[in-house]
């Protein structure tokens, strides 16, 4: 007989939900995280003037409203610090929908092309370093994860598809394995929940992810990607309208980007469009500042190793970092792969990635999280001497020999140097050059040499040439 009335419940209750008029946003939901301490949005659809009050448990608030015209509601709710499990209540009437398993925390949103998208189990014979050992361990109710579906439009959406899950072996899997390892790192770090949002689709170019209005500011030739025969991740805002502004009332603390590739010829107009992108974004999720931590593209062969598009991208990338508030670049100069454009070494961008965060928005002190950059140059003798920025303790191979290093005299013409470290500097010697003027360092599209420069930290020093020819 108690089976019966379990039953019978069941079935009341799949027929009430069916019949609920009370909708939620598709990225609100069971398991989610809400950013801590600020005023995070809710917001969904109802009856048309429907009233509706909303409770959260973590503070036993209760916030009433009433749906407009067209059934869309939206309320405002302050959160307090990290913790949960919490509950948000909506009710109208008899009718009620309840949110579980929330947490506060902090959130962070993951953007970008097929290196931001590539899973922790890899692509088809492409690994991810030590993804089946970070997956034994992925087991953590503190990180929480949310993929968006891929949805490329003409219009701005509303809605997405996707739901939150917690953090395991099987759902992490699947998921951004530079979004995943990243939310680890931070959760460990500030031990408080972590969400992570991915939003990212391979092959895509920068113009995709910001809106129409702003792409308005760029040349003709960029636009033109919403040409039909263009790709469906390549048209200018056509990501945007699917996969971010259906996600924009959510509150994120920052955002990390790994994109790049796909925008490469163009590099010219990178900067430009990074900053407008990150000014859109600002707009979008009400920031005033927008962490936004991003990756340098890593070193590939592109089939062509005379070309040295990659080295006057990454002087864009450099750009955008140093001109731009509230950013920071990580280097992926020494993992690079020659004939993979989606380099194995995924942890490692993830650490560097966390450094600047804890570093910056955090303000945990005593990380080191800024790269060595190229200061000034030097010219004695047949020599140059180069100095650098972000240096702490000083510079080290690790025991390797340098190697990557071209110097030129007036005729323009580089070859491979000789690289030594002293007091903080590296002198460079090549015996072609009699009176050498300028100097090059893993600028190219890949470096064939593996003897990279770093900080006593571990930082790699980034890409840079002394000319302007």
């Amino acid at each position: 007989m108690n089976s019966k009335f379990i039953l019978l419940g069941i079935f009341l209750l799949s027929v009430l939900s069916l019949n609920a008029k009370i909708k939620v946003a598709p990225i609100l939901g069971d398991n989610m995280v809400l950013q801590r301490n600020t005023e995070v949005k809710l917001w969904g659809t109802a009856d048309p003037n429907q009233k509706l009050t909303l409770t959260t448990s973590w503070n036993k608030a209760k916030i009433s409203t009433v749906a407009n015209n067209k059934g869309e509601w939206l309320v405002k709710a302050k959160t307090t610090e990290a913790g949960g499990p919490f509950t948000v209540t909506i009710t109208s009437g008899k009718e009620k929908v309840q949110l579980q398993n929330i947490l506060l925390g902090e959130v962070w949103l993951c953007s970008g092309q097929s290196n931001m998208e590539m899973p922790m189990v890899g692509y088809n014979d492409q690994p991810v370093n030590g993804s089946n050992n970070a997956l034994a361990e992925a087991e953590n109710c503190q990180i929480r994860l949310y993929n968006v579906k891929r949805v490329s439009i003409a219009t701005p959406q509303d809605t997405c598809v996707g739901e939150w899950s917690v953090a395991s072996a099987k759902s992490a899997s699947s998921f951004s394995a530079v979004g995943y390892l990243y939310a680890k790192q931070l959760q460990k770090a500030l031990k408080v929940p972590v969400g992570v949002i991915n939003s990212s689709w391979g092959g895509s170019r920068i113009e995709a992810w910001i809106d129409a209005e702003t792409m308005k500011k760029f040349p003709e030739s960029l636009k033109t990607t919403t040409h039909e025969k263009t790709g469906a991740n390549q048209r200018a805002s056509h990501l945007y309208n699917g996969m971010i502004a259906p996600i924009k009332n959510y509150g994120i603390k920052g955002a990390i980007w790994y994109q790049g590739e796909s925008n490469r010829s163009e590099y010219q107009y990178y900067a430009g469009l990074t900053k407008a992108m990150i000014e859109n974004w600002k707009r979008d999720f009400e920031l005033k500042e927008l962490p936004f931590y991003f990756v340098q593209i890593a070193p590939y062969s592109y089939n062509d190793s005379k070309d040295i598009l990659s080295g006057k991208f990454y002087d864009e990338q450099l750009k955008a970092s140093l001109e731009i508030p509230h950013t920071g670049m990580v280097a992926t100069v020494d993992f690079g792969e020659e004939f993979c454009i989606h380099p194995a070494e995924k942890e490692t961008v993830a650490k560097r990635l966390s450094y600047w965060a804890l570093s910056e928005t955090y303000k945990i002190e005593g990380i080191s999280y800024k790269n060595p950059v190229y200061k000034s140059l030097q010219v004695k003798d047949s020599a140059l001497v180069v100095s650098f920025d972000n240096l702490g303790t000083g510079l080290s191979s690790f025991g390797k020999e340098l190697t990557n290093f071209e110097v030129a005299g007036e005729d323009k013409v580089f070859y491979p140097a000789t690289a030594k470290i002293r007091s903080k500097q590296v002198v460079l010697y090549a015996p072609e050059v009699k009176k050498p003027v300028a100097a090059r360092y893993c600028y190219v599209n890949y470096p064939s040499g593996k003897g990279f420069l770093y900080n006593t930290a571990g930082l790699p020093v980034l890409p840079f040439r002394t000319d302007n020819w």
